[in-house]
């Protein structure tokens, strides 16, 4: 079943622990969280809007599903959950990083990779994995993830010392459950989200105790469980002045848990460390950036789209340095779409009958993606310039005083009328200059992990992929 927006919103009405400001707050009545509960709640309407896109029979559940939700066995596969990756990722130009078919993607994909979770033989946990994908399927629920340990002190590992003190794990063991304390980062979402699905970002150092070394899924609204915010960048503003920021906020976390208690079908990984550290190393890349790749893309198709109108309105769009920022965004654009082509034909089984892409030509543009969405962000501004700290609100147009002034004297180049201009040019500010807008860019920065700790990734995996050393034949032609 795939629910709509008032039934994602009565799902909200229960027992969670929410704290924003300095207060606990319900999440469904407090007003500052309202313009971004109703844009989450739009997604949920979307797909069924866009139902030929984003809904499909899913033969693991025997139900019709979103898409991300599909066990990936086949080619047809990826080309369904590509279809409506793109769908979902237009609902917000790509300023929601983290709309429900992200973790629901990498769910399907450790339902498919079922096998990870199998050890000396033992498949409960596998079987654990796959009733918890059905369920999430069928009732079409809301994940946010908590999979990174809060170090305190960077310099030793995070479960060492003071880090030892407040990272997740298990306290106490009982026969049918788990008893669980400390914390986890980064969960966006979470205020929003039905439940919270932990599991593993990077292995654990090796003779790390075992109590770390858990995996696990419970609803937000499970007693301890504390959703810590951040400050919240959405407003009340009119989405004529602020599309992005009045619909588009959508949290970020940092999860307490406080004596949990995690039943026994929840769990997943209960301290085996070898399960922990190889589980995202059994295709979560192959899989999961099918869906941030597109995302990536639809938003810098939409800067690109944002700058061209700016160079419009300003009449500069013939300029040579102009020309070349533009040029410059448009080729972002065209090499995410290629790495993403070429990763999807070269899709292959990575065992277990899971069809994921084939990740080098996407796992680069995960390496570049941090850069290049700042430098966008910085063409953004360029093309704006002082345009984008003097622009009214639209509401003023329809005030009788000064609404004909700023007709007469705030139109754009080209014919363009007052209201074309505004629009635009706060659409722009929404998207760099707002408070929402240096949340997202450093959203992106770090979402997919750092851009050092990318590059150093793919230098190890070079070391184990590489197979032809072009300098040693070079050597060896010229000795001759």
């Amino acid at each position: 079943m795939s629910r709509t927006g008032k039934q994602y919103l009565a799902g909200l009405k229960d027992s969670r622990n929410v704290w924003l400001g300095s207060e606990k707050i319900s999440v469904t009545t407090n007003f500052s969280l309202a313009g971004s509960l109703q844009g989450m709640a739009g997604y949920f309407d979307w797909q069924h809007r866009f139902a030929d896109e984003c809904l499909v029979e899913n033969p693991a559940v025997e139900s019709v599903t979103n898409a991300s939700l599909l066990i990936p066995r086949q080619a047809g596969d990826l080309e369904k959950r590509h279809r409506s990756f793109e769908k979902i990722a237009r609902y917000s130009y790509g300023m929601l990083g983290r709309t429900p078919d992200y973790v629901q993607t990498v769910l399907s994909g450790f339902a498919a990779r079922d096998d990870g979770f199998v050890a000396d033989g033992d498949r409960r946990y596998a079987d654990r994995i796959i009733a918890y994908h059905r369920e999430v399927a069928l009732q079409d629920l809301s994940l946010t993830h908590a999979i990174i340990l809060p170090a305190i002190d960077k310099t030793i590992s995070p479960v060492a010392g003071v880090n030892a003190d407040i990272a997740l794990k298990v306290t106490n063991r009982k026969s049918d459950r788990l008893i669980v304390n400390g914390g986890r980062i980064l969960a966006t979402k979470a205020p929003f989200a039905d439940e919270i699905f932990v599991y593993p970002a990077h292995p654990l150092p090796k003779n790390a105790p075992a109590e770390y070394a858990i995996a696990f899924s419970i609803p937000i609204a499970t007693p301890g469980v504390h959703v810590v915010c951040r400050d919240h960048t959405g407003t009340d503003g009119p989405p004529i002045d602020k599309p992005f920021s009045s619909r588009f906020d959508e949290q970020d976390a940092y999860i307490i848990f406080d004596n949990v208690e995690v039943p026994e079908d929840r769990i997943f990984i209960n301290g085996n460390l070898d399960v922990y550290g190889k589980i995202l190393t059994w295709g979560w890349a192959s899989n999961i950036l099918q869906q941030t790749t597109i995302r990536a893309a639809v938003k810098l198709e939409f800067i690109y789209d944002l700058c061209v109108r700016v160079a419009e309105i300003t009449n500069s769009k013939r300029k040579p340095d102009v020309a070349a920022m533009l040029g410059e965004l448009r080729t972002y654009g065209l090499l995410s779409r290629a790495a993403l082509r070429a990763a999807e034909a070269d899709a292959f089984d990575h065992g277990n009958g899971a069809f994921f892409l084939n990740p080098a030509p996407v796992r680069a543009v995960k390496n570049l993606m941090p850069q290049w969405m700042d430098r966008a962000n910085e063409i953004v501004i360029a093309l704006g310039s002082h345009n984008l700290l003097c622009t009214p609100s639209g509401k003023l147009l329809d005030n009788p005083e000064i609404g004909p002034l700023i007709d007469r004297y705030i139109p754009g180049a080209n014919e363009i009328t007052a209201a074309e201009r505004i629009k635009t040019f706060r659409a722009a500010w929404d998207m760099v200059g707002s408070a929402l807008g240096s949340r997202v860019s450093l959203y992106e920065r770090y979402y997919l992990a750092s851009q050092q700790t990318n590059f150093m990734l793919e230098a190890k995996i070079a070391e184990k992929e590489r197979t032809e050393n072009s300098l040693e034949q070079f050597l060896e032609e010229a000795d001759t």
